[in-house]
């Protein structure tokens, strides 16, 4: 599957980046923190998703403002241009109705969306969001806050990876090495360590719970129970807000579903079933192939002397590489 990149104007002339792929009623999923379009289509963690996604339906999803192939160079950086921003995208694309998907601080960008256009957005569909950011969930937000902004301008765009696992094991804990080494590289291209706090800082600040009362899209809301970055308490207080909510907890520590956990078979079947749609596969074709591959190679080293050696060869890079990630 391929996807187009075009490009479209904010109100304010920033240019945002977005891209489409798949064919059929249109999906929207919401800029959030920390996407590439190009680095994410081929990423160990978020490919399976976007090919699920995009089976059935026309995938849209572009980058927020500074961040990813949207206009870096950004003075204003604010939730209410997260949610011009969204509405830039789908006029240009001349979408009429289509359904939402809000992940993370996207959530909350949908729901001021949808309520100020509510004839347009037909479902919504909340992964690990939250109505509140940081500093309104607890007393301590504001002491979270002012260190993960020390983090980010520590080490963001350092040489050194340790500072940014921080984030990815906050993000995707169960991740194989792989999927780590990958979400902490995209930190680094997604967006520079300014913007970066810039866009913590507007998070931690969002307050949609007034618009809550009386909101009448249709809403789905999905939350991993572990999950360190949004608690799955803020889910439930969507949940509690939104009339005629469906609440889905899944089995998971993670805030991204990953490929291999049972939750994202869990998260297709569910959004499936809401939009209506046949339940996506080819997002477990693309995992099928790569066992296919793997139980071919075994098959060969057992049968070949050659192969033996290579497999020998390839297992003492792994482990080396491994111990070096471990140790970095």
């Amino acid at each position: 599957m391929d996807q187009t990149v075009g490009y479209c104007t904010a109100p304010d002339g920033v240019r945002i980046a977005y891209a489409t792929a798949g064919k059929g009623p249109p999906i929207v999923k919401v800029g959030n923190y920390l996407t590439h379009l190009e680095f994410d289509w081929k990423s160990p963690v978020w490919r399976h998703v976007l090919e699920g996604l995009a089976e059935h339906r026309q995938l849209v999803r572009y980058d927020m403002r500074g961040t990813g192939l949207s206009e870096r160079n950004v003075g204003d950086i604010s939730f209410e241009h997260f949610v011009t921003d969204l509405g830039a995208v789908v006029d240009a694309l001349e979408l009429e109705r289509f359904a939402l998907l809000g992940i993370s601080q996207g959530g909350a960008v949908s729901i001021a969306y949808a309520t100020r256009n509510p004839q347009r957005v037909s479902h919504l569909i909340l992964l690990g969001a939250y109505a509140r950011g940081v500093v309104h969930r607890s007393q301590q937000g504001r002491e979270l806050l002012e260190t993960r902004r020390a983090v980010i301008r520590q080490g963001w765009g350092s040489d050194d990876p340790s500072y940014r696992q921080l984030f990815s094991m906050q993000f995707i804990p169960d991740g194989t090495p792989e999927q780590l080494q990958w979400f902490s590289e995209l930190q680094r291209v997604s967006a520079t360590a300014e913007v970066a706090e810039k866009i913590a800082m507007a998070m931690a600040s969002i307050d949609v719970s007034g618009l809550l009362p009386g909101f009448k899209v249709p809403t789905l809301i999905l939350n991993s129970r572990g999950d360190r970055r949004v608690p799955i308490e803020a889910g439930r207080e969507l949940a509690a807000l939104i009339l005629g909510a469906r609440f889905v907890t899944l089995e998971s520590d993670n805030h991204l579903i990953l490929a291999h956990e049972p939750a994202t078979e869990v998260f297709f079947a569910e959004v499936a079933a809401f939009l209506g749609d046949e339940k996506p596969k080819s997002w477990k074709r693309s995992i099928r192939v790569t066992e296919a591959k793997l139980q071919t190679l075994a098959r060969g080293v057992e049968t070949s002397a050659t192969y033996k050696l290579f497999g020998i060869i390839a297992v003492v890079a792994t482990v080396v590489t491994f111990i070096a990630w471990l140790v970095s």
